[in-house]
Protein backbone atom coordinates (compact mmCIF):
# COMPACT_ATOMS: atom_id res chain seq x y z
CA UNK A 1 0.00 0.00 0.00
CA UNK A 2 2.71 2.41 0.82
CA UNK A 3 4.38 1.73 -2.71
CA UNK A 4 1.27 2.89 -4.61
CA UNK A 5 0.68 5.82 -2.69
CA UNK A 6 3.93 6.61 -3.39
CA UNK A 7 4.11 6.24 -6.71
CA UNK A 8 0.53 7.54 -7.26
CA UNK A 9 2.32 11.03 -5.30
CA UNK A 10 5.21 10.62 -7.39
CA UNK A 11 3.40 10.52 -10.80
CA UNK A 12 1.07 13.23 -9.51
CA UNK A 13 3.74 15.45 -8.70
CA UNK A 14 5.20 15.02 -12.53
CA UNK A 15 1.95 15.34 -13.88
CA UNK A 16 1.54 19.00 -12.49
CA UNK A 17 5.31 19.93 -13.37
CA UNK A 18 4.68 19.00 -16.73
CA UNK A 19 2.16 22.03 -16.94
CA UNK A 20 4.52 24.52 -16.37
CA UNK A 21 7.26 22.58 -17.52
CA UNK A 22 5.67 21.94 -21.05
CA UNK A 23 2.55 24.87 -20.73
CA UNK A 24 4.01 27.68 -18.84
CA UNK A 25 1.83 30.59 -20.03
CA UNK A 26 -1.42 28.26 -19.08
CA UNK A 27 0.34 27.85 -15.88
CA UNK A 28 0.88 31.51 -15.42
CA UNK A 29 -2.40 31.74 -15.97
CA UNK A 30 -4.05 29.08 -13.45
CA UNK A 31 -1.69 30.70 -11.16
CA UNK A 32 -2.88 34.24 -11.97
CA UNK A 33 0.97 35.02 -12.88
CA UNK A 34 1.04 37.14 -16.06
CA UNK A 35 4.43 37.84 -17.33
CA UNK A 36 5.34 41.39 -17.91
CA UNK A 37 7.58 42.69 -21.13
CA UNK A 38 9.85 39.74 -20.12
CA UNK A 39 10.05 36.04 -21.01
CA UNK A 40 11.62 35.68 -17.71
CA UNK A 41 8.77 34.43 -15.76
CA UNK A 42 7.69 31.90 -18.35
CA UNK A 43 11.87 30.74 -18.19
CA UNK A 44 10.90 30.53 -13.89
CA UNK A 45 7.91 28.21 -14.30
CA UNK A 46 9.75 26.12 -16.68
CA UNK A 47 12.74 25.56 -14.59
CA UNK A 48 11.03 25.77 -10.96
CA UNK A 49 7.78 24.42 -11.00
CA UNK A 50 7.90 22.65 -13.82
CA UNK A 51 11.72 21.05 -14.42
CA UNK A 52 12.29 21.00 -11.35
CA UNK A 53 9.59 18.68 -10.10
CA UNK A 54 9.28 16.30 -13.01
CA UNK A 55 12.77 15.37 -12.23
CA UNK A 56 12.26 14.88 -8.65
CA UNK A 57 8.87 12.27 -9.13
CA UNK A 58 10.73 10.42 -12.17
CA UNK A 59 13.94 10.01 -9.65
CA UNK A 60 11.52 8.89 -7.07
CA UNK A 61 9.21 6.35 -9.26
CA UNK A 62 12.55 4.87 -11.02
CA UNK A 63 14.78 4.30 -7.21
CA UNK A 64 11.97 3.67 -5.51
CA UNK A 65 13.91 4.74 -2.56
CA UNK A 66 12.37 5.91 0.48
CA UNK A 67 14.15 8.68 0.98
CA UNK A 68 13.96 10.08 -2.30
CA UNK A 69 10.04 9.70 -1.61
CA UNK A 70 10.40 11.71 1.94
CA UNK A 71 12.81 14.74 0.42
CA UNK A 72 9.75 15.01 -2.31
CA UNK A 73 7.86 15.16 0.90
CA UNK A 74 9.98 17.81 2.11
CA UNK A 75 9.64 20.02 -1.04
CA UNK A 76 5.96 19.86 -0.77
CA UNK A 77 6.09 21.21 2.90
CA UNK A 78 8.27 23.98 1.25
CA UNK A 79 6.01 24.78 -0.96
CA UNK A 80 2.86 24.66 1.70
CA UNK A 81 5.06 26.57 4.33
CA UNK A 82 5.85 29.32 1.18
CA UNK A 83 1.51 29.21 0.32
CA UNK A 84 0.90 29.77 4.15
CA UNK A 85 3.27 32.16 4.36
CA UNK A 86 1.80 34.06 1.63
CA UNK A 87 -1.70 33.45 2.69
CA UNK A 88 -1.34 35.41 5.94
CA UNK A 89 0.88 38.35 4.15
CA UNK A 90 0.08 38.49 1.20
CA UNK A 91 -4.07 38.01 1.16
CA UNK A 92 -4.38 35.72 -2.15
CA UNK A 93 -8.03 35.30 -3.52
CA UNK A 94 -9.74 33.10 -1.90
CA UNK A 95 -10.50 29.94 -1.60
CA UNK A 96 -7.91 29.12 -4.62
CA UNK A 97 -5.06 29.69 -2.59
CA UNK A 98 -6.31 27.59 -0.04
CA UNK A 99 -6.88 24.69 -2.42
CA UNK A 100 -2.90 24.98 -3.43
CA UNK A 101 -2.51 24.67 0.25
CA UNK A 102 -4.04 21.63 0.32
CA UNK A 103 -2.09 20.53 -3.01
CA UNK A 104 0.41 21.09 -0.94
CA UNK A 105 0.28 19.75 2.35
CA UNK A 106 -1.62 16.79 1.76
CA UNK A 107 1.07 14.86 -0.51
CA UNK A 108 3.70 16.48 2.21
CA UNK A 109 2.20 15.23 5.00
CA UNK A 110 1.51 11.87 3.53
CA UNK A 111 5.16 11.25 2.05
CA UNK A 112 6.86 12.35 5.16
CA UNK A 113 4.77 10.21 7.11
CA UNK A 114 5.29 7.58 5.23
CA UNK A 115 9.02 7.31 4.33
CA UNK A 116 10.74 9.02 7.28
Amino acid sequence: MIELLNIALAVMTVAFGLFGFVAPRYTAEVLDMAPQGSTMGLSELRASAGGLFVAVGIVCVLTQAPMAYAMLGVAYAGAAAGRLVSIVIDKPPMPKAFVWFLFEAIPAALLIWLNF
